[in-house]
């Protein structure tokens, strides 16, 4: 299947029932990992929905002379899909970042579920073991099966039963569609399945959000549709997700909101509908109208 990207798909009316603005998601099917409780028919609860999961208030980040976050206030509610769009160097990855302690920010405040943003190693590896990271490189370790090394957090870092954590690893791995891998190591597999070992990887933490930062960057096009539809198929599972994407078909189809910066701020925050056909910025405008077709 190809991935839509910058093609028709971008035109296309969103299926019924999905998304809606500003923290309230409306995902139909029923959470697997990491979503919060549906009410009958499939809709999150009017508690979960306002539930806010990651709050960012008034944060801002320097490198050097280089303003990378500015006054950012980001509020993620549990089960949403919060997608970043903007040009390169608009401070996307350093807010995913900050997320989850690896970069440190100057100013404002993090909570996470209700607790601010720990500043000890010990608070941060207890942190980072409920959020789980999807970066551009898949970070597999080479002398480890893929079996392995979905294993490898649950048991070391969870502490559970190794035979525990070998079902739930198996799970993980079936719902990204690399079961059949299980055996196999990393350089046997290919960059897009490498990835889906890495999205398997992190879920087998059982995390209250899922953190990507441009997780098809790396990848050849032909492989960047698999990971794509593992990430849609979490999303349709009502996992919190916070995604650094240059995929627009992905941030069209998956989103519940669309979070649009330019130099290190925050520039619009809507649904995607409103943000594809109606934007307001004409910054935003510009940007699209170098990616839709014409």
């Amino acid at each position: 299947m190809e991935h839509p990207q910058a093609g028709d798909d971008l035109l296309r009316p969103r299926p019924a029932g999905r998304g809606g603005p500003h923290g309230a998601p409306s995902r139909g099917a029923s959470p697997q990992v990491g979503g919060g409780p549906r009410a009958s028919g499939g809709t999150l609860t009017a508690t979960s929905a306002a539930r806010p999961l990651v709050v960012l208030e008034h944060v801002d980040k320097h490198f050097g002379d280089l303003h990378v976050l500015k006054d950012v206030d980001l509020t993620i509610h549990a089960g949403e899909v919060v997608v970043l769009l903007g040009p390169s160097g608009a401070g996307k990855s350093t807010l995913c970042h900050t997320v989850n302690g690896l970069t440190p920010i100057d100013s404002g405040s993090i909570t996470i579920d209700g607790r601010p943003l720990p500043t000890t190693d010990r608070g941060l590896a207890d942190l980072r073991a409920d959020l789980g990271m999807v970066f551009q490189s898949f970070n597999l370790f080479a002398d480890m099966t893929v079996l392995e090394n979905v294993m490898y957090g649950p048991v070391k870092v969870r502490r559970r039963p190794r035979a525990e954590a070998e079902e739930q690893a198996r799970h993980r791995l079936a719902r990204v569609g690399m079961l059949d891998h299980a055996d196999a190591m990393p350089a046997q597999l290919s960059g897009g399945q490498q990835q889906r070992v890495a999205i398997a990887r992190a879920l087998a933490m059982d995390p209250k959000i899922m953190l990507f930062d441009e997780p098809t960057s790396a990848l050849d096009p032909e492989m960047i549709s698999e990971v794509l539809d593992a990430m849609t198929d979490l999303a349709e599972s009502g996992m919190t997700m916070l995604v650094v994407t240059h995929e627009m078909g992905f941030a069209r189809r998956a989103a519940d909101r669309i979070v649009f910066m330019v130099d290190g701020a925050i520039v619009e925050d809507t649904d995607p509908e409103t943000f594809f056909t109606n934007p307001r910025s004409e910054r935003a405008k510009e940007f699209l109208g170098k990616i839709l077709p014409r």
